[in-house]
């Protein structure tokens, strides 16, 4: 008799337990293919929180590998569904059957979601010049220029008057430096192969 084993769920959600990581997977991957094989190591590169956390990736990964190897041994490899769905488009009656097997085809490409994006061509700066507008504020606005350094106030401000401004950008601390430093380290890494 055979072991009946559980299935495993993938929930979409907040809950990473269960998520299904394919980042996660795709760094394991790399990592593993680069001779990488410390737990620790593994689980800094790949952003995970302790140990258990690589093994469960690890094992969802071997069961989606059987899970295709499994669905291949039955004979439904991409060949045969795309054939069947290309069927079912060449020979449906009807315009919603064609048009539901033309969907699950764009669906597996990830091009069914189309939000509709109300874009009227403004940017921030118009939105906020016509907020300005509308409580009756001046309509002139001035551009500022980056500068580092110390605030200093051009001119004073009248009523109606704009007043030119400058920003100062805060220095990074030299730890998010090293941070950026590794992030571009390690995808240029990832990609190089």
């Amino acid at each position: 008799m055979k072991n009946k084993l559980k299935p495993i769920v993938f929930i979409e959600g907040d809950r990473q337990f269960y998520r299904e990581n394919k980042f996660a997977q795709n760094i394991l991957l790399k990592a593993l293919s680069d001779g990488i094989t410390d737990i620790n190591e593994l689980r800094k590169l790949a952003g995970l929180k302790n140990a258990a956390d690589v093994y469960r990736t690890l094992d969802k990964m071997a069961i989606r590998k059987e899970y295709h190897a499994a669905l291949t041994r039955g004979g439904l490899d991409l060949d045969y569904l795309v054939n069947n769905i290309k069927s079912i488009i060449d020979s449906a009656d009807t315009d919603g059957v064609k048009l539901k097997a033309v969907q699950t085809l764009l669906r597996s490409l990830g091009l069914y979601r189309y939000e509709k994006q109300e874009d009227t061509g403004k940017g921030w700066e118009e939105a906020v010049i016509e907020a300005i507008e509308k409580k009756g504020k001046p309509k002139e606005i001035t551009e500022g220029e980056i500068v580092e350094g110390e605030f200093e106030e051009k001119k004073e401000v009248e009523e109606g008057e704009v007043k030119d401004y400058e920003v100062i950008l805060p220095p990074m601390p030299e730890e998010e430096k090293k941070k950026h430093e590794e992030e571009n380290k390690l995808g240029e890494e990832l990609y190089e192969k």
